[in-house]
């Protein structure tokens, strides 16, 4: 791969609906600019991005993926991210590392609710960006109509540059608004041909939108406009490249990934138009923890973030890095996030899974190292000398929990170093182990993306695990006074034993304290460390159904010894038996999580959401609107009620709601329901 400035190279994020067919373009690319002897097809399992095993198994994309187009003394990094909703982290990290986006729209299909979502965090972040309306030739498919969708749903700013020969199973080409010109494609061969005469009128209406939009650019534009002058070509690519950047235009280019058509232009388009990293007033994706934004200049002080991490069991860890100033080469590599210094083995360029060396990455373009134990997805590497440490990236909330368990023991000792390696691959993949239920949990943002992440397990790293319920960690306590006597008397020839105690129980907010009112000796105080110590061994299970006991005073206030057999274990002991009478008797009740709610939705689907959380036995406690115009519900629901939130909150709003979830306190459970518990858990046991 030959050497690129930064003013020739284009850092795209490929998103879209998954099935909008970004994967299908992608490899188009590659075949159209001589990266490939012929496209790959999804269906067959061999494209350049889709290279894991899982991918190829599901037929769809769930990791991001760096792919490098060279055209026309251009190199584009096409960073295709999955469309499945489970692996939106991909998609963010993917924008976060480009300068504009190329969004991906199946013209068979319509605005699906991907487009939608990403659009909305494209506007949010100003992201320039172009459309390609894909599948042209698919039946039924209409381009007119679908231009008048985009504008009604995105605005009169989204200019076709292209208009189609043909529609649906007749097309054939496309006019160039641009050039004025018209081209047939036949499996990528491309051929020009006449702008049809009854379609050129049509054309230059269209070149004229895209004219006026040109002037609102600049002045010197405007006043060239209204006397009527007509602009040069150098005009024409530096108005609408600011228009772009400024975001009044998002330029669209219609074609067929798996005809080839309009792929030529495609590139073209990015080439002309679409911003280089160093063009002034770019959208850097990166912003320093302090001070100003380096300049992006392959000359200045080094600046590079990691931006993506994947862990093979064969290759080894691969650290992408996107080199935001300076120039990269090979060699040791300072961390400024952990202040340390490490030797990556090589330096190259990827294409999916593909390495090519180089001994130079410039800034704005994209490569990778290998090997690098200590760095991770997020950090700065930076020159030692001009220490820059940019923020980490915002990742959506993962609230979705599966409960696991490894099938034999030597799949458990492989168990959390495997997830550990799956969870670098992706933020927002978490795991940990749930210290009142000790049960081990992975959490993500859907089912397909954690069962996906469980089958990894045992295609890359061998380690078979299976899905089991998930335990509520429900607690119990205590709701008025009790006072008992627990008596610990055992003898059996020799030394026997002896602890009398009595315990006054009183229910508190939360936690266990400990007291004692002894008076005149009743209890030796060498033995109230024991009596506490027993206690508190007992909190571990309570008399209702075994859960952990909250929320309780113990305060020994009584009791009696022996000058012989009374000693620690004993009294230890007589607690023990104190305490499961002194639950049982200060009316014990079952209390579960109940977890705080911020859930954002379109006002549409506000009432379906309100009465759903009424089934959860949820609380609303209040809404708001956003700024993009979204209702945000305010609510608390027992954690109990949402363990599938996350997939039944997307299949009421067809993927268009997001929620965050947060533990907020315990509360009694309802009598007819902590029965049930109660009755399940005593026979399990």
């Amino acid at each position: 791969m030959k050497k690129y400035d930064s003013k020739n190279i284009r850092n795209l994020a490929l998103v879209g609906h998954s099935g909008s067919g970004k994967t299908t373009l992608s490899e188009s690319l590659l075949y159209l600019s001589k990266a490939l002897a012929r496209p790959g097809k999804v269906e067959d399992g061999n494209t350049v991005s889709d290279w894991d095993k899982e991918e190829i198994a599901r037929q769809i994309s769930i990791s991001l993926s760096v792919l490098p187009v060279e055209w026309k003394e251009t190199k584009i990094n096409l960073l295709d991210a999955p469309g499945y909703f489970d692996f939106a982290g991909q998609v963010l990290t993917a924008l976060r590392a480009s300068e504009s986006a190329l969004m991906v729209i199946d013209a068979s299909a319509g605005i699906e609710v991907g487009s939608e979502i990403y659009w909305n965090y494209m506007e949010k972040i100003d992201l320039p960006r172009i459309i390609f309306l894909n599948k042209m030739d698919k039946p039924n498919v209409d381009f007119n109509t679908r231009i008048h969708e985009l504008h009604q749903e995105f605005g009169k700013k989204v200019l076709p540059l292209t208009l189609t020969l043909g529609m649906g199973e007749d097309f054939e080409g496309i006019i160039d608004i641009m050039e004025m010109k018209a081209y047939k494609y036949d499996n990528f061969k491309v051929k020009e041909v006449e702008v049809p005469e009854i379609r050129v009128e049509e054309a230059k209406a269209a070149f004229n939108e895209i004219v006026e939009v040109i002037a609102m650019t600049d002045d010197d534009l405007m006043e060239k406009y209204f006397a009527g002058e007509e602009f040069t070509d150098d005009e024409v690519r530096r108005g609408l490249s600011a228009a772009i950047l400024n975001g009044s235009a998002v330029p669209l280019i219609a074609g067929s990934a798996t005809m080839g058509a309009g792929l030529d232009l495609l590139l073209d388009a990015v080439k002309k138009y679409m911003p280089a990293p160093n063009s002034p007033g770019v959208n850097l994706g990166f912003r320093p923890e302090e001070g100003e934004l380096p300049e992006v200049d392959k000359n200045g002080p080094l600046s590079a973030v990691i931006f993506k991490t994947t862990v093979d069991p064969y290759v080894g860890k691969i650290s992408y890095v996107k080199v935001v100033s300076g120039s990269l080469k090979k060699g040791d590599i300072y961390n400024a996030s952990k202040d340390s210094s490490e030797r990556p083995s090589g330096l190259f360029f990827m294409r999916g899974k593909t390495q090519e060396d180089t001994d130079e990455i410039v800034a704005g373009d994209i490569g990778a190292f290998a090997k690098l134990d200590k760095t991770e997805t997020g950090d700065t590497i930076s020159d030692k000398d001009h220490v820059v440490r940019y923020k980490g990236l915002k990742l959506p909330a993962s609230n979705l929990t599966f409960a696991i368990q490894a099938d034999s023991k030597n799949d458990e000792d492989k168990l959390t170093p495997s997830l550990n390696k799956l969870s670098e691959e992706d933020g927002t993949f978490q795991l940990d182990r749930n210290a009142d239920t000790k049960q081990l949990l992975i959490r993500g943002l859907g089912n397909v993306q954690l069962e996906a992440m469980m089958n990894k397990l045992k295609t890359n790293y061998g380690v078979n695990v299976h899905r089991v319920p998930l335990v509520i960690p429900y607690k119990e306590t205590i709701r008025k006074t009790s006072e008992v006597q627990g008596r610990h008397k055992k003898q059996s020839g020799g030394a026997g034993q002896f602890g009398d105690v009595w315990i006054r129980f009183e229910p508190i907010d939360e936690g266990f304290e400990f007291d004692e009112e002894v008076f005149g000796g009743a209890v030796p105080k060498n033995f109230f460390p024991a009596v506490e110590k027993g206690l508190e061994e007992s909190l571990g299970s309570g008399p209702l159904a075994g859960y952990p006991v909250t929320g309780i005073k113990a305060v020994l206030y009584d009791g009696s010894y022996h000058p012989v057999d009374s000693n620690e274990m004993a009294f230890k002991t007589a607690a023990h038996i104190a305490f499961k009478k002194g639950v049982t008797e200060a009316n014990p009740v079952l209390l579960e999580p109940v977890m705080t709610l911020q859930v954002t939705i379109p006002d549409a689907y506000l009432g379906d959401i309100m009465g759903d959380m009424n089934k959860r036995r949820g609380r609303i406690l209040g809404m708001e609107q956003d700024e993009d115009g979204n209702q945000i519900v305010n609510a608390e629901a027992p954690f109990a009620e949402l363990t599938e939130y996350a997939i039944d909150l997307r299949s009421m709003t067809q993927g268009r709601g997001s929620f965050t979830m947060d533990f907020n306190s315990y509360e009694e459970v309802p009598h007819e329901i902590a029965e049930k518990i109660i009755e399940e858990a005593n026979i399990e046991e």
